[in-house]
């Protein structure tokens, strides 16, 4: 299990993580519902995917734009009969006559009408008759910041501006009206362009409120006099076309109609006929997501065209957006919190983003838009967030760890302790594949009596220096010291296939070391004898921190660790090293083994037979395993 006193400092993950997103969650709600900052990313995907959905989408025949564009300016009947523009709205006159004859479904006039001809006060009068058509409509401004507000109780009925309950009787507001035309024909709406905190147009209106008053847009006069379809919000989304409306040249439709016998260039029966300018010297164009110069009379049909057809875009509701970014939030705190590696938290991640976009792209085919980009930014900042925190975690964690085996391992190993799936591995105590080696000086007791205290502990640490050297050397993990005897093993805190190989490598260099340091000794002191005697055994043993939070040993414990002791003990008077026949079974061909019998250690009822390892470079061709 692991050691909670273990998994605190070294970083806590779950609490960490889950505090981490509480924070992001709020981050994210105060983004989504108020502030708003990321909108633009939403916006700008939007305006890319809606030029793509508007591709094939192909506009209402019967929506049809008499435009006023360059041609029509420069055309020399039209100079020879209108002269320069502006011309005389006498004309505009003789063709909404010309076009009211064929019963048309509406008549839309985009152009501003005043002030008044005062010149020519007979041309008003000519278009006050034409537009007596009962659905012919003409333009206003709404003058949201003008000092010149009139009573909105005084508007004349044609306008369309009605009270709604609470209205308030003094409200006043801004109006550039009709004035060249009598009121008994202001069947107007405002044109005043609609466009988002970014200023492109992306939605137009059925009208506004205002303390109380109802302001009609001119797409809902148009609406509300044909009966078409309204959206539950006042503020609609547009649903764009690709292609171009029935467009007919102004100066083609006009000269048609003022020369006796010719037929107009279409059929207007049945159709809205928008009257507008297109022409560059005009400057009637805003920027929308299909184009930065978009006409104006474009948009008016565009918003109408959607009313007719029912398929103006349905904003998804502002829990979609929400709800996605909470639950990547919950699930990347969770990847993260849980050690879900790296590589599947990102594609699982990356694989959300594509199919959210997908999910945007497939919901404009059913007139929903949809777009996801601000939670997914939320998402991404989600995911850096736990990133860095997890870096950090396990950084201390590593640096925990590292400094927990430092006096056991060598410091090459201590470094290899990088993976979190290592770190994770070596808290935990649990039972492990390991081969363990028990070391012991021979006579040390002796060697002790005819010495001060303090030139035994300068020798014990020489040559605990030396020993302890061989196995960082090969790799092992130093137990403890138990007097004068070593304990080491191999296989933990990371695994290692060849711990039995390493472990008797060492056992051998650690004898090898005992002779260079008996030679140094004797040459010191004459006549002193230092001997060792080391014994190897392989097997499963529970490895992991043992103690209390002052106190902490990286130990192995169980029966491997005891017969590794009881085979050091059998060395006395037969070898230097004696490993176990488990041990020798692992090492393969790595060595030479000298058979040495078997042998009865204590709390054992069976004999447990030993051998002497050798390298192989080392046997006699001719030397047979003997036995004791």
């Amino acid at each position: 299990m692991r050691l909670p006193f273990l998994s605190f400092k070294p970083g806590q993950r779950g609490p960490l993580h889950w505090l981490l997103a509480l924070a992001l969650v709020a981050l994210a709600l105060l983004e989504l519902l108020y502030v708003h900052s990321l909108a633009a990313l939403d916006h700008r995907l939007g305006d890319v995917l809606l030029r793509w959905h508007a591709q094939a989408r192909v506009p209402p025949a019967d929506v049809v734009l008499i435009d006023i564009d360059q041609p029509s300016l420069q055309d020399p009947q039209m100079f020879e009969l209108a002269g320069a523009w502006s011309w005389p709205r006498v004309i505009h006159a003789e063709l909404i006559e010309a076009l009211a004859a064929q019963a048309p479904r509406a008549i839309v006039l985009d152009l501003i009408l005043s002030p008044p001809d005062r010149f020519h006060p007979e041309n008003d009068a000519a278009l006050a008759q034409a537009l007596r058509f009962e659905r012919a409509f003409v333009p206003m401004i709404l003058l949201e910041d003008s000092t010149q507000q009139a009573p909105l109780a005084l508007a004349p009925p044609a306008m369309g501006i009605r009270p709604l309950p609470l209205a308030q009787p003094q409200a006043r507001y801004g109006i550039d009206g009709p004035t060249a035309l009598p009121p008994e024909v202001w069947r107007t709406g405002y044109i005043n362009f609609i466009k988002d905190e970014d200023g492109i147009g992306r939605s137009t209106e059925l009208g506004r409120v205002h303390q109380g008053w109802w302001l009609p847009h001119i797409i809902g006069r148009v609406a509300d006099a044909l009966q078409l379809p309204h959206p539950h919000a006042a503020r609609f989304r547009l649903n764009w076309y690709g292609r171009e409306f029935t467009r007919i040249p102004y100066a083609r439709a006009y000269l048609a109609s003022q020369t006796e016998g010719a037929a107009l260039p279409f059929d207007p029966r049945g159709k809205v006929i928008i009257i507008g300018a297109t022409a560059s010297g005009l400057h009637d164009f805003v920027p929308t997501p299909i184009d930065a110069t978009t006409p104006g009379p474009f948009v008016l049909a565009t918003g109408i065209a959607n009313l007719e057809n029912s398929d103006w875009l349905r904003d998804a509701p502002l829990a979609s957006h929400v709800a996605l970014a909470l639950a990547l939030i919950g699930a990347l705190g969770y990847s993260f919190a849980t050690r879900v590696s790296l590589a599947h938290t990102v594609g699982g991640f990356v694989a959300v983003v594509l199919l959210a976009l997908l999910g945007a792209a497939v919901a404009l085919q059913w007139r929903v838009y949809w777009m996801p980009l601000s939670p997914l930014m939320l998402g991404a900042l989600a995911l850096l967030a736990f990133g860095l925190l997890s870096v950090r975690l396990e950084g201390q964690q590593r640096r925990h760890v590292q400094a927990m085996f430092a006096r056991f391992v060598d410091p090459h190993i201590v470094q290899d302790l990088s993976d979190p799936a290592q770190v994770v591995q070596a808290e935990v105590s649990s039972s492990r594949e390991v081969t363990v080696l028990f070391s012991d000086i021979r006579g040390f007791t002796s060697l002790s009596e005819h010495r001060p205290p303090e030139a035994i502990v300068a020798l014990l640490n020489r040559y605990f220096e030396m020993q302890v050297e061989v196995i960082f050397r090969h790799q092992g993990t130093l137990d403890k010291f138990i007097g004068d005897a070593i304990m080491a093993f191999w296989g933990a805190p990371l695994a290692q296939p060849q711990h039995a190989v390493l472990a008797v490598q060492a056992a051998l260099g650690m004898a090898d070391a005992l002779q260079v340091f008996a030679a140094e000794l004797a040459q010191q002191e004459p006549g002193v004898q230092f001997a060792i005697g080391i014994g190897v055994h392989s097997g499963p043993a529970v490895v992991g921190f043992l103690g209390t939070s002052r106190r902490l040993d990286y130990t192995a414990i169980g029966d491997t660790v005891n017969l590794a002791s009881r085979i050091e003990g059998c060395t006395k008077g037969v070898a230097t090293v004696l490993v176990s026949e488990t041990t020798r079974a692992q090492c393969g061909d790595a060595f030479d083994f000298i058979d040495r019998g078997a042998f009865h250690v204590k709390g054992r009822e069976q004999e447990v037979r030993l051998f002497e390892p050798q390298r192989k470079a080392e046997r006699p061709h001719h030397l047979e395993e003997a036995n004791p």
